[in-house]
This record gives structure tokens, C-alpha cells and sequence, in this order.
């Protein structure tokens, strides 16, 4: 599986690019997976809900499963935070994994940058950083890609990580 990232600030709209860039590769004939890091607390499950019993009961994971999907929720309780190499070993073999968030892996990355954010860009501490998708025009050696391009970003992507267009 190879890893490549999307990294910027909140608000920045690295999910709304991962949104679109999705379909570009699929339809690329790549299956592709996402990984996608929170900073805050988040659930899947609700109260009252059978699974969130279990959870609640003490069961260290649950997986729910029906006729179009699966879940395993993991309750970590005092264990520490996973890596995302531990992370990947959860993924069914793919093609390509997008990850958000996680700026602080060393793994290829394409920043999202959007000036009226108020932040500075990352590309400028980040080695990693290899492309920028922005609007603006930035001071800088890397190639830079219009936001809403994304035909274009699935093309840099799929050329900096070396893979190969399949029949669907």
C-alpha cells in the first residue's frame, strides 16, 4: 500500500479535496482507502443503540456488520494512541491510502493552503510537503495546483507515487 497525505489547517478544505479526489482515482481503476486523524473525540455509535451497550459494558471492540458495510470500533480505554503504521495493518490490502490530518508523518504530502485562513503556509517547515493546491500565489519551488482542479491533483498524485491506471 503506498501512503500519501493531505495536510493543512481547519478550514483549509482537505476534506472537500479528498472528497472529489476520491472519484478521480477510482475511476482510475485504483481502490483506494482514507485514514483520516481527529483531534478531538468522536463516535460512530450512539447511546442506547445495542453496540453502544456492549462498548459501554466494557467489550474492548465491536464490530457491527450488515448487508453493505462493516465497522470494528475500538474502545482504546488507557492503551496509547495508535501509529498510523499500526493503523494501516487495520486496512484490507488497496492501491493508494489518503490520510488527513497527521502532518507530523513522514509520508509524501500535498498541503492545502488557503490565504484567507490567517495561517501561514507548511510547505515552508515541512519537508515532506511536496505540492501545494492552493489559489494564491506563493513564493515557491514546488508545483502548485489550482483547488478545484482535481483531475489535475489525481494526476500528481499518481505520478509522485508511481502508480498505474487500470481498466475498470
Amino acid at each position: 500500500m503506498k501512503v500519501f497525505g493531505i495536510a493543512g489547517y481547519s478550514g483549509s478544505g482537505k476534506t472537500t479535496l479528498l472528497e472529489k479526489l476520491i472519484p478521480q482515482l477510482t475511476a482510475r481503476g485504483l481502490k483506494v482507502s482514507v485514514i483520516k486523524h481527529a483531534h478531538h473525540g468522536f463516535d460512530i455509535d450512539r447511546p442506547g443503540k445495542d453496540s453502544y451497550r456492549h462498548r459501554e459494558a466494557g467489550a474492548s471492540e465491536v464490530l457491527l456488520s450488515c448487508g453493505d458495510r462493516w465497522a470494528l470500533m475500538h474502545e482504546r480505554r488507557e492503551e496509547p494512541e495508535p501509529t498510523l503504521n499500526e493503523l494501516l495493518g487495520h486496512l484490507s490490502p488497496c492501491d493508494l491510502v489518503l490520510i488527513e490530518g497527521f502532518k507530523q508523518e513522514p509520508v509524501p504530502k500535498l498541503e492545502v493552503y488557503r490565504p484567507e485562513n490567517g495561517k501561514p503556509p507548511l510547505f515552508s517547515e515541512r519537508t515532506d510537503i511536496v505540492a501545494i493546491a492552493t489559489d494564491a500565489d506563493l513564493a515557491t519551488d514546488l508545483p502548485t495546483l489550482p483547488l478545484s482542479d482535481y483531475a489535475a491533483i489525481a494526476d500528481f498524485v499518481m505520478n509522485i507515487m508511481q502508480l498505474q491506471e487500470r481498466p475498470c
